[in-house]
């Protein structure tokens, strides 16, 4: 796409894909016009021509600017929805969403206070939960403030890291108080147990796929990069592989929980991470290392056996990784069943909870 503005071009994909959700940097032409690569565009990113930066019709859309329509769940859906962080999917699925739907209009939507607990209780909207004010606290455009966990990269993080890595003033805000933040939206409507165990729960899950499949798929990843054909980002089929894991189906398995959808946290999520971490990364893998492994180049050589060594220990339950709750190294579980490496008792136990399954729902199946 050649515009006054970009000479050279820029690709129509990011100017109507990426752009219309992150935001583009607006240019104004000599004759005072706007460069059509960089507007109309209400991406929440918006970099607006004196410099600001922000687009208050990302969430207050044009002709009403109305606050009723900023609060409804469809209004996040425009970026927060699709493949890899379906949140507007994933409300629909939750209780959240199905008592919204059944009980809109008791919602007050249109009031200028609306505070949970007091203006309405029959739901939260996305609004609700990320800046809305409660008893509490004030409206927040912040929507980092109420996280505490940034599960858009391959690892899960606290948010402060990402924060300070990239100049935001959340670098001086911890996790701790973010989730306290969560909590006290929560108990506009729930208890104290109910909200206590929910994230209990919810950080079970972020352990289960940091430490099983983000710490070491990332580590294997890095250590294959010396043998891809092709040395660079999307130009191999293992990157789509492993780029699919953590940024679609592992993002929607993080992304289910904090949610409660559990749909998206098993078949959507956890599901799909297991089945092509163990169907199609593994053995692209074992490709790599067995291509390699006895080449005439050194540095592929010494690359395959690298590679082949951290294998065998994630599949060997030997692979070290920092847990990100508490900083300590553990072990990375779960893959002697695929090594065939499992101990008898364990082995026995789990075939015990299948033929228990079995029974529970209704017999046997071809499974």
């Amino acid at each position: 796409m050649v515009t006054e503005a970009f000479p050279d071009g820029v690709s129509a994909a990011v100017v109507n894909g990426c752009w219309q959700c992150h935001g583009s940097e607006v240019k104004v032409l000599k004759d005072g016009s706007l460069d059509p690569a960089t507007w109309p565009n209400t991406g929440i990113g918006r970099i607006n021509p004196d410099k600001s930066r922000g687009s208050c019709s990302a969430c207050h859309s044009r002709h009403k600017f109305s606050v009723a329509q900023a609060r409804h769940p469809e209004n996040c859906g425009k970026c927060h929805m699709g493949p890899d962080h379906p949140q507007e999917e994933i409300y629909y699925e939750s209780k959240h969403g199905i008592a919204f739907h059944a009980n809109k209009d008791k919602m007050n939507m249109d009031r200028s206070k609306w505070i949970a607990g007091e203006d309405y209780d029959a739901a939260p909207t996305c609004a609700t939960c990320h800046m809305s004010a409660t008893k509490e606290q004030e409206v927040s455009h912040d929507v980092g403030m109420r996280i505490s966990w940034n599960n858009r990269p391959a690892i899960s993080v606290r948010p402060e890291t990402t924060d300070a890595k990239m100049g935001l003033p959340g670098a001086d805000v911890g996790w701790e108080e973010r989730r306290e933040n969560m909590k006290d939206v929560c108990m506009s409507c729930h208890g104290t147990t109910f909200v206590e165990n929910f994230y209990i729960q919810y950080d079970a899950q972020i352990e289960l796929y940091n430490n099983k499949f983000g710490f070491p798929g990332l580590a294997l990843y890095n250590a294959a990069k010396p043998l891809l054909k092709r040395p660079y980002k999307f130009a191999n089929k293992i990157d789509y592989t492993w780029f699919e894991i953590w940024h679609h189906e592992g993002r929607r398995a993080r992304h289910g929980a904090s949610m409660m959808g559990p749909d998206w946290t098993q078949w959507h999520g956890n599901y799909e991470v297991g089945k092509h971490f163990y169907a199609k990364y593994i053995p692209e893998l074992e490709e790599l290392i067995e291509a390699n492994i006895d080449s005439k180049d050194a540095k592929k050589k010494a690359a395959a056996e690298n590679l082949k060594k951290i294998l065998a220990q994630v599949l060997s339950d030997e692979f070290t990784v920092v847990d990100v709750q508490t900083g300590k190294e553990k072990k990375s579980t779960g893959h002697l069943w695929f090594s065939g490496k499992m101990s008898k008792k364990d082995a026995k136990r789990r075939m015990e909870e299948r033929e228990k399954f079995i029974d529970r729902y209704g017999g046997k199946t071809d499974l």
